[in-house]
């Protein structure tokens, strides 16, 4: 996984803002693209796709994935409440069977997500990332599973999944995959 340095994220950063592409969300502690910035976002995917028919050339891995999308919010359930709690994490045995359940999950879904990466490079970071993060929670990180802008392996599923959506062009509402 190819790492990125924070004055090199800031500095892209400070240029798509005073371009007008994105904007900082203080009360919620992010970046956001804003109108202008979606329509150049629209522009870069063309080039980068050069002819290429995304839906066509991912249709057969996205279904995998959307099947494979249903498991993995089960899963986060299955990791955030217990019995209809919090789940506090103090039962070794349950976790570990979610943990490995999640594996099971990663090893359905690396090979498919690998081969999307094959497909248009920009995707082949995920397989990696996600890869990484499941190592990390196995390790005992227990907010590496579903932690919220931590990097952890639910928000690279989601970037993943919204990448797969705008490439697409597909109306997540429409499709049902939350």
């Amino acid at each position: 996984m190819t790492l990125v340095e924070t004055t090199d994220v800031e500095s892209h950063l400070a240029a798509f803002s005073a371009a007008g592409h994105v904007q900082f969300r203080e009360n919620r502690g992010l970046w956001q693209l804003t109108p202008d910035g979606r329509q150049a976002h629209l522009e870069h995917l063309a080039a980068d796709l050069d002819g290429l028919d995304p839906v066509s050339a991912l249709a057969d891995h996205y279904a995998v994935f959307i099947d494979l999308n249903g498991r993995f919010k089960e899963l986060c359930g299955d990791w955030q409440l217990r019995d209809g709690a919090p789940n506090d994490h103090s039962d070794p045995d349950y976790d570990a069977d979610v943990i490995d359940r999640l594996h099971g999950v990663h090893s359905e879904a690396e090979p498919v997500v690998s081969d999307m990466g094959g497909v248009i490079q920009r995707l082949s970071p995920y397989s990696s990332r996600l890869t990484v993060v499941l190592g990390r929670v196995k390790q005992g990180e227990t907010n590496m599973f579903t932690g919220v802008m931590c990097g952890s392996y639910h928000d690279a599923w989601m970037e993943l999944h919204e990448d797969l959506i705008l490439t697409q062009g597909i109306d997540r509402a429409a499709e049902g995959s939350f």
